[in-house]
C-alpha cells in the first residue's frame, strides 16, 4: 500500500511539475538566444543576435521603459533583415534625434495592446471571415490574414505586408511574434 502511496504522490508532483512548466510558457529560440518566459519584452529582444537594429530604435525613441512596464503588449518584431529591406538611409534616418516622434510612430505601430498568441490572431481571423483588424499602441490599425494553413500575415495601412516567422514568444508581459519586415503607419 505504502508504493502504490508514493507512485500516486510521484505522479501528481510530476504532473504539478508539468502544469507550472506550462503555466510560465515555452523558452524559444530567437536569433540563436533562448528566450525566457519569465522575462520582459526588452530584456530577452536585448538577447537576440537578429534584433539590434530593433533594440537600438527602441533605445533611441525612448520606449525601454515602457515595454519593461507591465503591459500586456503584443509586440510584431521585425528582424535586422527586415530593417536592411527598407530603402536606403532610412534607418540611419529614423534613428537621428530629430525624428525620434516618427520613430516612436513606427515602433508603436508594430505593437497592440494585450496578449495575442497564435491561436487567438488565427480564431480572430476566421471570426472575420479571413481578416482580422487590431488597434496599435500608435492609433493606427494592423490587418491580418491567413497565408496558408499555419502561417499569419500582417498588413499596414499601406498594403505593406509582413509574414510572422516566429510564434508566440511569451514573455512576462506579453507576447513576441517575429516578422520579416517593418510595418509603416
Amino acid at each position: 500500500m505504502k508504493t502504490k502511496n508514493w507512485m500516486s504522490a510521484l505522479a501528481l508532483t510530476l504532473s504539478l511539475g508539468t502544469l507550472s512548466a506550462q503555466d510560465r510558457g515555452s523558452t524559444v529560440m530567437v536569433g540563436g538566444e533562448a528566450m525566457y518566459p519569465m522575462k520582459d519584452i526588452v530584456t530577452n529582444a536585448l538577447n537576440s543576435k537578429d534584433h539590434t537594429t530593433l533594440v537600438a530604435a527602441v533605445k533611441a525613441a525612448g520606449l525601454v521603459e515602457t515595454l519593461q512596464g507591465a503591459g500586456p503588449f503584443t509586440v510584431f518584431a521585425p528582424t535586422n533583415a527586415a530593417f536592411n529591406a527598407l530603402p536606403d538611409g532610412t534607418v540611419a534616418k529614423l534613428l537621428k534625434p530629430e525624428n525620434k516622434a516618427m520613430l516612436t510612430g513606427v515602433l508603436t505601430y508594430h505593437v497592440v495592446p494585450g496578449t495575442h498568441d497564435m491561436k487567438s490572431l488565427t480564431a480572430a481571423i476566421k471570426k472575420g471571415g479571413g481578416k482580422a483588424t487590431m488597434k496599435t499602441v500608435q492609433g493606427e490599425v494592423l490587418t491580418f490574414s491567413m497565408n496558408g494553413p499555419n502561417n499569419i500575415m500582417v498588413w499596414d495601412a499601406h498594403g505593406g505586408s509582413a509574414n510572422i516567422s516566429v510564434y508566440d514568444v511569451m514573455q512576462k508581459n506579453g507576447v513576441i511574434h517575429v516578422v520579416d519586415a517593418v510595418l509603416m503607419p
